[in-house]
């Protein structure tokens, strides 16, 4: 009798000792079931978020050997048309949703169930006719921010969604449980009008209209999870520091001028997406803070693993950077160095993936988007 008692007590035990571990084990509890908060991803922007829309016939003629090791090298172990030596930003991001890389829209075998990437490198976000007006197409892709909101309508009509009025299950069958992505966009209309006779004032007023307007068309199409990234601290970038005189440095050791010039397109487009809060009250947009997540790696770098905050890992030259505009990361001359993850640039303008994949985790799960990009996973229905 008392050995059946002690059979039942030990039961008892084991069977409170089996719901504790049921509640609380990762691998058992409720949350490895839950649905996916999204099932697909728009992007957008520019060479930091293309995944294969350009290649080395297409892409800015400054860095004509994408397509050409030793691109890819640290993740997918040969090139796939990404300006790096591995994942980017975006790649991150999809992974910490649990779905699959984005296909570049451009590839027409590619399965676009879980979403589609529009970013184009060395896209501009002022449409190409300006650059063309002003005699500016020297080193400049085709490709505007406006060619890519027109390839997301052909999408959109590919999957049978004209408006929400006349077509509004198939919208609602693309807009629903996405996130778009508005990769950093801009830059490169800074840096194709360099030196010209357009003011930078122009530039800057004409891209932050096109970027925001953008925005604009999206939110009244029907998004309602938006994240835009803004410019990094262009300053910092290898090309930057080797174009400009030694003598226009920030604090960071970065070009000023380059900086100040980004950190204020920031700001315009801050304030607008401010008031797209309050025209769009059904929409979560996020500010991802590319430019304070950045200098805040490159203020710390120990911290995050890096030693070479300026010179470029992939490219030809030696010296302080690493870099010649004529024979850059591809070219026969070029070479890379033995460890990318402790180099923040890789090939003179473009970020290795140990970089793309801090500024990610700075993104996703740090403090650099406002509001959060956990507010955002919270508010999504």
């Amino acid at each position: 009798m008392a050995f059946s008692s002690r059979i039942v007590i030990h039961w008892k035990i084991s069977l409170i000792l089996f719901t504790i571990t049921l509640i609380f084990s990762p691998s058992l509890s409720s949350a490895s079931s839950t649905p996916k908060k999204f099932k697909k991803i728009y992007a957008f922007g520019d060479s930091y978020t293309d995944t294969g829309n350009t290649h080395s016939a297409t892409g800015p003629s400054s860095f004509n050997y994408v397509s050409s090791p030793p691109y890819g090298r640290t993740f997918f172990h040969h090139p796939t048309n990404r300006y790096s030596d591995g994942r980017l930003v975006i790649d991150f991001v999809a992974e910490s949703l649990s779905l699959p890389f984005l296909p570049p829209y451009r590839n027409p075998k590619a399965d676009k169930t879980y979403g589609v990437n529009f970013a184009v490198a060395g896209s501009t976000a002022i449409r190409h006719r300006f650059f063309v007006r002003n005699n500016l197409t020297l080193n400049v892709t085709p490709q505007s921010l406006q060619t890519q909101l027109t390839w997301f309508n052909r999408f959109l009509e590919s999957q049978g969604c004209k408006n929400s009025t006349t077509t509004p299950k198939q919208c609602e069958a693309v807009f629903s449980d996405a996130l778009f992505w508005v990769g950093e966009i801009g830059a490169n209309d800074y840096a194709y009008s360099f030196g010209s006779s357009v003011s930078p004032n122009t530039i800057q007023h004409l891209a932050t209209t096109s970027v925001t307007g953008f925005l604009q068309v999206l939110l009244s199409k029907g998004a309602k999870y938006v994240v835009v990234q803004g410019l990094p601290p262009t300053g910092c970038l290898t090309l930057s520091m080797y174009l400009a005189p030694e003598t226009d440095r920030d604090d960071m050791g970065c070009v000023g001028s380059v900086d100040k010039q980004s950190n204020l397109h920031n700001s315009i487009i801050q304030a607008k997406l401010d008031s797209f809060r309050k025209q769009f009250p059904q929409a979560v947009i996020i500010y991802a803070d590319y430019w304070n997540a950045y200098t805040t790696v490159v203020k710390g770098a120990n911290k995050y693993g890096f030693k070479e905050l300026f010179k470029s890992c992939c490219g030809s030259g030696g010296g302080n950077y690493n870099f010649d505009v004529f024979n850059t990361c591809g070219s026969p001359s070029a070479s890379s160095c033995p460890d990318p993850s402790q180099y923040i640039n890789w090939d003179g303008v473009h970020l290795t993936e140990a970089m793309y994949k801090t500024m990610a985790n700075l993104f996703l799960n740090g403090t650099f988007c406002k509001p959060s990009f956990s507010y955002l996973l919270a508010k999504k229905q």
